[in-house]
């Protein structure tokens, strides 16, 4: 008896048989703990940092001076052509300059952002935290110009595995959106809005798969917009973009190619389109709080071409 206790299992064996393994694509998906999507207005993010980077023309010059750890205030200074609505196809520029005076209130409930401009424009952004998971969102230019005036409040809620949002702004605009999350890496989402001043109305649905190393989304609406854009992260530095915008109601369409590369000192972004339009947008951090930015945009089919240059003080 004791003999054949110590004789070892083998393949032939009855109780040596090699149990099915779970391989990791096979892993069961757990329905009811899925991650919260990103909010819906924010699907194409990773594409838009690529793709449309913060251009200019002329010189800039931003400070920005802390007086606190909540309490910040900033000034700029542009100086550059402005474009001029114009009949003809080419492009019409004149000089132009303007100051910008800003007020940050940063508090991690509360945020409140407030711009004045040498030209008479007030700009303001408020973010309150009302719940751990409401949040209170409103945005308003103020001008001098007749009808020119705008403002939109939002609410947000976030769920355990979704989003959704409800937008009121000016002239009886009337805004709601929902995403919800359908596996670990998948989520739709849809849109319906009304403006009531100019009696249209519209309806979108959106999807985003998203993984470590790639981020695609597509939208459509009944306005006409049909957006497909692409992300691949090469590496943690080194991401490659592309985007194809079509409007099926004025058919034109445009596709994009961009990347963005993020260096030990600089981070540099840059894309190419099918209107013959190339740009690209470098930040180098120079020191402690001093960045150096350079900005170029070549419209051939167009004839324009802008460059620009500035320096950003302060965190």
């Amino acid at each position: 008896m004791a003999a054949a206790l110590n004789v070892p299992l083998t393949a032939s064996t009855p109780t040596a048989t090699a149990l099915p393994q779970m391989t990791k694509g096979e892993e069961k998906v757990d329905y009811l703990n899925l991650p919260c999507p990103i909010p819906y207005e924010e699907i194409h993010r990773e594409a838009l940092m690529s793709l449309k980077p913060e251009l200019f023309e002329g010189m800039r010059f931003d400070f920005t001076k802390g007086l606190n750890q909540k309490f910040s205030l900033s000034h700029s200074v542009f100086m550059g052509p402005m474009e001029i609505p114009s009949q003809s196809s080419e492009t019409i520029k004149i000089p132009a300059a303007h100051y910008e005076f800003g007020a940050n209130f940063i508090d991690p409930k509360l945020m409140l952002f407030g711009r004045v401009m040498t030209d008479g424009k007030l700009n303001a952004r408020v973010k309150c935290d009302l719940t751990e998971n409401l949040s209170l969102k409103a945005n308003s230019q103020l001008t001098n110009e007749p009808h020119m005036s705008h403002g939109m409040v939002s609410f947000d809620y976030k769920g355990k595995d979704y989003r959704t949002q409800f937008q009121l702004g000016n002239g009886a605009l009337f805004g709601a959106n929902y995403i919800q999350s359908v596996t670990p890496h998948l989520s739709f989402g849809g849109e319906v809005f009304w403006a009531g001043q100019h009696r249209k109305s519209g309806i979108g649905y959106a999807a985003r798969y998203n993984t470590d190393k790639m981020v695609a989304t597509g939208q459509v609406a009944s306005t006409g917009l049909v957006a497909l854009s692409y992300v691949q992260k090469v590496s943690e530095k080194v991401s490659l973009a592309s985007d194809f915008m079509y409007n099926y109601m004025s058919k034109d369409v445009t596709a994009s190619f961009g990347y963005d590369y993020i260096l030990r000192q600089c981070r540099l972004r840059g894309k190419i389109d099918s209107n013959g339009c190339a740009a690209a947008f470098l930040e180098e951090r120079l020191n402690m709080g001093l960045n150096f930015i350079l900005s170029g945009e070549l419209d051939h089919r167009k004839k324009d071409y802008k460059f620009g240059f500035g320096l950003t003080v302060g965190e």
